[in-house]
C-alpha cells in the first residue's frame, strides 16, 4: 500500500481516482502480442497445437525453420501466456485442451494445506 501511495504523489498528494487512472495507463502494453500481430505465425502455432505439439516444440521448430526471420519466431512462454491470458485474444482458450498435460487452473493451496494433503496421503 505504501508503495502505491509513494508512487502516486505521497501521503499528502495521493488521490485514489488519479492513481487508478495512472495504473491503467501504465498497464497498457506498448508492444502488441506477437501472435495477434502476425496472422501467419498464429496459424502455424494453432496448427501445431492441434497436432498436440508442445509450446516448447513449436518454438524450437520455428527457430529451425525460420532462422533468418525473427518475426516468424515466438518463445514457448509467449505461447503459454497467450493461451492462458484471455485479454490477449490471439489464441482461443479452447486450444488449451490440445496441450499434453491439460491442467485446469485451480486456486493455489497454501503450504500448510499442501503439507496436510501430503500427510493424509501417506
Amino acid at each position: 500500500m505504501s508503495r502505491e501511495v509513494n508512487a502516486n504523489g505521497g501521503p499528502k498528494r495521493y488521490r485514489a481516482t488519479r492513481a487508478d487512472r495512472q495504473a491503467w495507463a501504465r498497464a497498457i502494453r506498448s508492444k502488441p502480442c506477437e501472435l495477434a500481430a502476425n496472422p501467419a505465425l498464429r496459424d502455424i502455432v494453432v496448427d501445431k497445437l492441434r497436432r498436440r505439439w508442445s509450446p516448447q516444440q513449436i518454438a524450437g521448430w520455428l527457430q529451425l525453420t525460420y532462422p533468418e526471420r525473427p518475426e516468424m519466431q515466438v518463445s514457448h512462454e509467449s505461447i503459454y501466456r497467450t493461451l492462458y491470458v484471455q485479454s490477449r485474444g490471439a489464441l482461443n482458450k479452447e486450444l488449451t485442451r490440445y496441450l499434453r498435460t491439460y491442467v485446469k487452473c485451480l486456486p493455489r493451496a497454501s503450504l500448510s494445506q499442501v503439507s496436510a494433503m501430503c500427510a493424509a496421503a501417506s
